[in-house]
């Protein structure tokens, strides 16, 4: 990737008075696949449901790195985190590539004439660089009936925007210090029916059952129906405007769940994630079977807004196409990577698909060792006593894991069985272990580099 600063200059007055194709783009916190229309059967989410029926839903999209500000740095710069700097958490002292930090979707549409703002979490550094006419931040979006309002009033506004709203649910909730997560069943009676505990809560890619995980498990379920109620209302503020026909909607959650073997992982739990778009006079309503990735965030948003391309090269690539035509080529690979989740440790990772199998490269594998908590979660060292034998096997790879992690996602979804040994396999091994080399080389993969492999590991926390 060429590196170089991105200057603004205002586009002509002509230019900018044009009818625009308006942006809303809506994230949940640590959202994975637990809505109506993905198949969830425990809770209900009408209005996504609804909302998915009106659009088109993505069955298997990506975020480029299981770490939210990795993830969300994705989304703004239409590159891998490998490439735009944001290696790990804000707040773990990593931050945008200088170059970039004029090439962000806010930066660019604010250049191009348009009112950008933003609710809740940013969590990219560094925040100051992003160029927002309004920011809405110290309001906790777990309180769903506050953001409505001030979308609105934004949204009520003259001119082409962009706007992005932060929910903060479903993410755990911290109190206390030591810090105490837990998640709200409800908040300001939201979710108005909580789903109780039960043994049908627990999660079937850690099936450990005791009372602290249904409680958890339940209370995530919980918190994901309270973004549902934001998302109907926020929706519905939308339509009030009468902006609705002129406004590119995009739901995602940012990575999944915040459970051991998902969020800080490239397990299928980690990564996958509701991936929604509505396109007015573009997408024709669908489920699509394509590939995508946040890296084809930006990409797709600035098409819709007519902005040309920053000038360096992106990792994703404008769902225009795909939307609008079920049939329409598109990529037979879909990769993910994971570097740091705070400030340590650093446990590179890399991870790429296809339609049937997965391939894990655990690039410092015998040398270092990956987190095994995340938020909270005890359901790893729970795992020993309170899961069956498959599950048991599967944490103690998840917590000591070899170079490769192989597996048959038609026959074993949750990934329990890692067939990188088994020779029945080994062609798709060979061919999943070409086609990451491939992906690896043409986005310029520093880890192919020892070199930044030690520099890593080497690296004191800011």
């Amino acid at each position: 990737m060429t590196r170089r600063s991105f200057l603004f200059a205002p586009l002509p007055l002509a230019a900018q008075r044009q009818r625009r194709t308006n942006v809303l783009f809506i994230t949940a916190d640590d959202l994975g696949l637990y809505l109506g229309c993905y198949g969830e059967k425990r809770i209900a989410t009408p209005h996504l449901d609804k909302f998915a029926a009106e659009g088109v839903r993505f069955r298997t999209a990506y975020v480029a790195q299981a770490s939210c500000s990795p993830s969300r740095s994705a989304m703004f710069t239409g590159l891998m985190p490998h490439a735009n700097g944001q290696y790990g958490l804000a707040n773990g002292g990593f931050k945008l590539h200088e170059e970039l930090r004029g090439a962000t979707i806010p930066n660019l549409l604010k250049r191009a004439g348009y009112r950008t703002g933003i609710i809740g979490k940013l969590h990219v550094e560094p925040e100051d660089s992003f160029r927002w006419d309004y920011r809405q931040k110290g309001n906790e979006t777990r309180r769903v009936r506050t953001v409505a309002p001030q979308a609105e009033a934004f949204l009520k506004q003259d001119g082409p925007f962009f706007l992005m709203v932060n929910f903060s649910d479903p993410h755990a909730f911290a109190k206390g210090q030591p810090r105490e997560w837990y998640f709200p069943p409800e908040v300001e009676g939201i979710p108005e029916k909580p789903l109780a505990p039960s043994a049908e809560t627990v999660f079937d890619w850690q099936r450990v059952d005791n009372t602290a995980q249904r409680e958890r498990t339940a209370n995530y379920l919980n918190a994901v129906q309270r973004f549902d109620t934001g998302v109907g209302l926020l929706l519905a503020a939308l339509e009030r405007t009468g902006k609705a026909g002129d406004t590119l909607v995009i739901i995602i959650g940012d990575h999944g769940a915040p459970f051991a073997r998902g969020k800080t992982t490239v397990y299928e739990s980690g990564l996958r994630v509701p991936f929604l778009v509505r396109w007015p006079g573009v997408s024709r309503p669908h489920v699509s079977d394509k590939f995508v990735s946040t890296v084809d965030i930006l990409p797709t948003i600035l098409d819709a807004a007519g902005v040309g391309l920053p000038p360096h090269k992106l990792h994703g690539t404008s769902l225009r196409g795909v939307v609008r035509d079920p049939r329409a080529k598109w990529r037979e690979y879909l990769a993910a990577e994971f570097h740091f989740h705070g400030a340590k440790p650093f446990y590179p990772r890399r991870a790429i698909r296809d339609s049937r199998y997965k391939l894990i490269h655990n690039l410092l594998a015998g040398s270092a060792k990956p987190s095994t908590g995340i938020d909270g979660d005890t359901a790893f060292p729970r795992s020993a006593t309170d899961a069956p034998a498959d599950a048991r096997q599967a944490f103690q790879t998840f917590a000591n894991p070899p170079e490769y992690e192989l597996y048959d996602l038609d026959a074993d979804p949750v990934e329990f069985r890692n067939l990188a040994g088994d020779p029945g396999h080994a062609a798709a091994l060979r061919r999943l272990q070409g086609a990451l080399l491939a992906w690896r080389k043409k986005t310029q993969d520093p880890a192919l580099d020892p070199s930044f492999l030690e520099k890593m590991a080497a690296r004191q926390p800011a």
